[in-house]
């Protein structure tokens, strides 16, 4: 069996080319011709790779790496083996992105299923919709009537739009994911399975019966977010769903209707987010993380995996536990019971 090669390079880059795409220093007398051809981690970088260091429990694997370079903060500089260029950048993680990003094009978002140009036979455009110049659609794809897809935009096989919706240029929409009732600016990327602007889950609940709720609001989603594979974003009950610029989704997350995520939030997988409840800017919650409804999670606070949230955070906090509190709070709360087994057991072992 043959070995695919996935993700095909976009070519090689020259040292130079590296340190200024990542914001680096090349160092004195080096020859910033050298080809780099790859990336790998430290422990398996070779002589035509590139690796980057920013955490001290790799000093080891920076000790021995092969690599022909290395991106690394100015705090781990000196400890970059003879031999190894040292390009040193205070952020060399979103350096090594950047220059990823370059040598590797074809891995930053979803891209056509079946090497297609324009729009493929097999897919099911309504005649009514409108794609701008470039758009790509896969076979298996249903676009809607009155859908409008912007330039450059992908739509990968088996991928639902549905009528009305908007969806802006330079968007990529995953495999067998379905976009309704949403209005999806620039640049967003939405991965396989993905389920956006269904029904919210609205019932009028009663002794004789539970009366579903008509959900007629929409999803917003702004420029440049990101949604993770099967995560499922909920259309509004009576006003709409927003997801804010540059917010980042995890797979797997629960959206409920209604919600309000602010700008340039992260929400990692298994997070579920209960109905009418606002995030503002730069919130993070962690894996799991539970928030019930009708809540304000403050601009900047943190949320610790595995967490419930069942009261509002003030700005700028971090919290965890069950249910949440500050982390400190937290803490304390642990090291106490800690304190009280350990006793109990002592005690117990006494008695016998």
């Amino acid at each position: 069996m043959s070995e695919p090669v996935f993700f095909p390079r976009g070519g090689a880059l020259t040292l130079r080319a590296v340190a200024e795409i990542a914001g680096a220093a090349l160092p004195e007398g080096i020859d910033g011709e050298t080809p780099i051809h790859g990336t790998a981690p430290l422990e398996s970088a070779g002589p035509d790779d590139l690796a980057y260091m920013d955490n001290a429990r790799y000093g080891e694997a920076l000790a021995a790496t092969r690599a022909r370079a290395c991106l690394i903060s100015p705090r781990f500089a000196g400890r970059v083996p003879e031999g190894v260029v040292a390009l040193v950048t205070r952020e060399p993680y979103r350096g090594f992105a950047r220059v990823l990003a370059r040598l590797f094009p074809s891995a930053a978002r979803p891209t056509s299923l079946f090497g297609a140009t324009g729009v493929s036979p097999g897919s099911f455009v309504h005649p009514s919709a409108r794609l701008e110049p470039g758009v790509v659609v896969d076979p298996g794809v249903v676009v809607g009537p009155g859908a409008e897809i912007g330039a450059e935009t992908v739509l990968a096989a088996g991928c639902v739009v549905g009528p009305e919706v908007r969806i802006g240029r330079g968007c990529a929409v995953g495999p067998g994911a379905s976009v309704l009732h949403a209005l999806v600016g620039n640049r967003v990327i939405i991965h396989g399975g993905a389920r956006i602007g269904q029904d919210g889950f609205g019932f009028a609940m009663g002794a004789g019966g539970h009366l579903k709720v008509p959900q007629v609001g929409r999803v917003i989603v702004q420029d440049d977010v990101e949604i993770g594979a099967n995560t499922t974003i909920d259309r509004g009950a009576s006003r709409d769903t927003v997801i804010g610029e540059g917010t980042k989704i995890d797979n797997l997350v629960q959206i409920a209707h209604n919600v309000v995520i602010g700008r340039h939030c992260v929400i990692v997988a298994q997070v579920g987010i209960s109905g009418s409840t606002t995030l503002e800017d730069y919130v993070v919650l962690g894996g799991q993380v539970g928030v019930v409804g009708h809540l304000r999670i403050g601009m900047g606070s943190q949320i610790a995996g595995s967490s419930n949230v069942n009261k509002d955070v003030p700005p700028g906090s971090r919290w965890g536990g069950t249910p949440a509190k500050p982390v400190r709070e937290w803490f304390r709360e642990i090291t106490t019971l800690k304190t009280l087994a350990a006793r109990s057991r002592a005690g117990g072992d006494e008695a016998e």
